[in-house]
Order: structure tokens, then C-alpha cells, then sequence
């Protein structure tokens, strides 16, 4: 484990092998067995004592994200608070997971939720707190277990989670990680036959090998995959207010966001003007120590992120803005905003860094078409005060969370997930649990014995 604003070694974390993955789902197979039987208020008291518990430790949590994944101290927080709330929810759908009974001819026909037994959830690098709380709070709520992976480098929060989880009561092996590597941990995982679902967060090329895996035995698959959101920004738009959000939009976690707006499309007739708006705005983020209250940057995750970045940006590659970054250790990379034509591979591909392009378009129809130009559709912007152009915009783009003059459009109340590459299946919100189960029909004949 290695601290990315220092390069300092953290720790040393034992990696799971294939036969501790069985060994792990044997435990997982036997609580769960144990949790499903609870009585649902009995699961849900246990699932808010969790979060108690989470929220009573946010600032070791915090720091132990700011060590190992470089985080802000300030978004790290946010984080851990983002479990807690996380689990909040969930627990207040324990009670309300219920079935229906459906009119028929000849008796009573109920269905019914069922938990589908044990899950795997593996969690990324750039969101390792509440990412892995995404698929873990509901998957338990539902009455399932889950064994958590978390990814190679920042696996230290998820073992913390798990430890408090026990502490507040979580039958033992109901909620357990495997620090590992994807190709040994990850896929003894994935093809394990007691696993009934894989919920993962990664990579697109990754994703598409994970969702082959589980065809194999027609397992259940959640994925969250790639991005390259638009920010579209229209003439009418509040420009001031537009420029100064929009950084935020591509740099937050240093640019290590599937949701990041890393397209900026601004329409010609106000182009050059909202460009002077945004250079201020880029240049005021901080980078610095993730561990000091005023920093708004950190370093990214590694020396092999830094350099994919790179790749993207060569260091004589013109740029409209280019910030400043630390020297010294630690895997800094400045803000930074390019000029680019559509199609161009920085237009195109996931750069996971703090950079972004800009692109112009002339009227409504090109903004749509350039937004749709790409394999993604997760997330996005736009930016107008015409109320029925946010509405004609927000149909016609293909992702599945947009924001009107605003950059958030993840909740935990709400559903998330993308359209295209960008995944398949739904996160978060009020049908979350309901991804965690079964639907049993059982028909109950009412007619008399002759």
C-alpha cells in the first residue's frame, strides 16, 4: 500500500487465494442462511447500528482515504458519510421489501422477494468507501451476503467497514472483504457457482470480460463501467455560473470520476466568452496535500494512472489552460483543458484525469449529436434558461443521469447507471434492494375437493 501524494509505503496487505475465496463463500453461504432468517426489523435495527457505528468512526475513515488513495480530506469525509447515509437507507427498506397479490381466476396468487443467497461486490479505486456501500447496503438489506473486493490499491477502508459491521452485530461472515488482484481474487470470485450475483465498478474493457464470465452459468451482473460525460453549455445559459461550476465537474477526485464532464460543448456564439470565464476558474482549484482542509486536488492513484494520462497529453502538447501541480513525490498532474475537434482520441476515449477538451457546436441539433458521439452514456450537463430546451436536451441525450444547470445527478435516493458502454442495471435509489432478489410466484387454489 503505498501513499500516492508521498510514494511512502503504508502497509502490506495479505492477497486472497482461490481456495480462501471457496473457503470465504462457505461462511458467506452459512450466515446468510442465519440474516435471512432474522425477523426484517430485527435486520434492519442490526443494519442501523452499522451505521452508527460508521458514522461515529468518519474521521478515521476520512484519514485512512486520504492515506491510501490521495483523497481531500474534506471529499473524504463526504465519503464516509456517504456509507453511513447509505446504510440508513437501506435498512428503511428491510420492512418495505414486499410482494403483491395478483388477481386470478380459481384462488389467491401471491409473490414474494427473496434473497438470492450470496454476492460479490468489486469495488474500484477511485470511490473505494462509497462505491463498495453502493451494492453492499441494499444487497444486505435484501437479506443476501457479500463478499467485497475491494480494488488492489485501496483495500485499508473496506477492511475497516467490515470490522465495524461485525461490531454491530452482522452475524460473522455475513459481510466479509478479499483484498486481491482481479485476475486471481476477483475472478475465483466470478466464476465461483455458490456466488449468485457480481456487482462491479471498472473499467468498460474489464466489465465485458466480467458480464462474459457470468454468462457462463447465467449469473446475475450489475455494471458500472466507463464515461465521457458532455457539459453542454448553450448561449442562453448563466455563463458566470456555468464557468465557475464546470471545473468542479471534471476535477473533483482529481479527475477519477466515470461521471466526470471531461466534454465541455459550448456553443460558438458565446465560446470565446465563456473560455474566459473558465481559465480563472481552473487555475483558483488547489492541488496540494490531500491531508490539508484547504486542498480541492489531489494526487491521482498511482505512477501508472499518471503516466496513462500523460499519454493523452504529451508535456509540449498546447493547451487553452494549464494549471500548476506540486514537484517532488507524489503522482501530480495539473488541471488541465485542451482544444479539441470531434472524433479526436482525447474527445473520445476515458482519460481518468484531471483534463478535459472543449468543443464548439452551432444549435440544439449538433449539441445533441456531438453529446451522442461516443460508446458511453452514463452521465452529463446542460446549461440553459429555457425550460423546454433542458427538457428536449435531457430526452435526446443517451445517459442515464443528466443535471440542468447543475453538475450533481448522483444520489443515493435515486437511481443511477448508464446507458450504452457505460453499464447495465441500476444502483442506488428506491429499486435497489429489489436488484438483490428473486421473484417466487406461488398460486394458492381456493376451488373445492370433489
Amino acid at each position: 500500500m503505498v501513499n500516492p501524494a508521498t510514494e511512502e509505503l503504508i502497509t502490506s496487505v495479505p492477497a486472497t487465494t482461490p481456495e480462501e475465496v471457496d473457503r470465504a463463500v462457505a461462511r458467506a453461504a452459512g450466515a446468510q442462511a442465519v440474516w435471512a432468517a432474522l425477523a426484517p426489523a430485527d435486520r434492519a435495527r442490526l443494519l442501523r447500528r452499522f451505521a452508527a457505528l460508521v458514522d461515529a468512526h468518519t474521521e478515521e475513515l476520512a484519514q485512512a482515504e486520504v492515506r491510501e488513495a490521495g483523497h481531500p480530506v474534506g471529499n473524504a469525509r463526504w465519503e464516509a458519510g456517504n456509507v453511513r447515509d447509505l446504510l440508513e437507507y437501506a435498512a428503511g427498506g428491510v420492512e418495505r421489501l414486499t410482494g403483491s397479490q395478483i388477481p386470478v381466476a380459481g384462488g389467491v396468487n401471491l409473490t414474494f422477494a427473496e434473497p438470492l443467497g450470496v454476492v460479490a461486490v468489486i469495488a474500484p479505486w477511485n470511490f473505494p468507501m462509497p462505491i463498495a456501500a453502493w451494492g453492499t447496503a441494499p444487497a444486505l438489506a435484501a437479506g443476501n451476503a457479500v463478499l467485497l473486493k475491494p480494488a488492489e490499491t485501496t483495500p485499508l477502508t473496506a477492511l475497516r467497514l467490515a470490522e465495524l459491521g461485525l461490531a454491530a452485530g452482522l452475524p460473522e461472515g455475513l459481510f466479509q472483504v478479499l483484498p486481491g488482484e482481479g485476475p486471481v481474487t476477483g475472478h475465483a470470485l466470478v466464476e465461483h457457482p455458490r456466488v449468485a450475483k457480481v456487482v462491479f465498478t471498472g473499467s468498460t474493457a474489464i466489465g465485458k470480460r466480467i458480464m462474459a464470465q457470468c454468462a457462463a452459468s447465467v449469473k446475475r451482473v450489475t455494471l458500472e463501467l466507463g464515461g465521457k460525460s458532455p457539459n453542454i453549455v448553450f448561449a442562453d445559459a448563466d455563463l458566470e455560473r456555468a464557468a465557475a461550476s464546470a471545473p468542479g465537474s471534471f476535477l473533483d477526485n482529481t479527475g477519477q470520476d466515470c461521471c466526470a464532464r471531461s466534454r465541455i460543448l459550448i456553443q460558438r456564439s458565446v465560446y470565446d466568452r465563456f473560455l474566459a470565464l473558465l481559465e480563472p476558474a481552473v487555475l483558483a482549484c488547489t492541488v496540494g496535500d490531500p491531508a490539508d482542509e484547504g486542498t480541492g486536488i489531489g494526487p491521482l492513484i498511482s505512477a501508472r494512472q499518471r503516466e496513462r494520462v500523460r499519454s493523452y497529453v504529451p508535456e509540449d502538447a498546447p493547451a487553452l489552460i494549464r494549471g500548476q501541480a506540486p514537484d517532488g513525490p507524489g503522482y501530480w498532474y495539473p488541471a488541465t483543458v485542451l482544444e479539441a475537434a470531434p472524433g479526436e482520441r482525447t474527445a473520445v476515449e476515458e482519460i481518468f484525469g484531471p483534463v478535459a477538451v472543449v468543443i464548439p457546436f452551432e444549435d440544439e441539433e449538433e449539441a445533441v449529436r456531438l453529446a451522442n458521439d461516443t460508446p458511453y452514456g452514463l452521465s452529463g450537463s446542460l446549461w440553459t434558461r429555457d425550460g423546454a430546451r433542458a427538457l428536449r436536451v435531457a430526452r435526446a441525450v443517451a445517459a442515464g443521469n443528466l443535471s440542468v444547470n447543475s453538475h450533481s445527478s448522483v444520489r443515493y435516493s435515486t437511481p443511477f447507471g448508464g446507458y450504452k458502454q457505460s453499464g447495465l442495471g441500476r444502483e442506488l435509489g428506491p429499486g435497489a434492494l429489489a436488484a438483490f432478489t428473486e421473484t417466487k410466484n406461488v398460486f394458492i387454489s381456493t376451488e373445492e375437493s370433489t
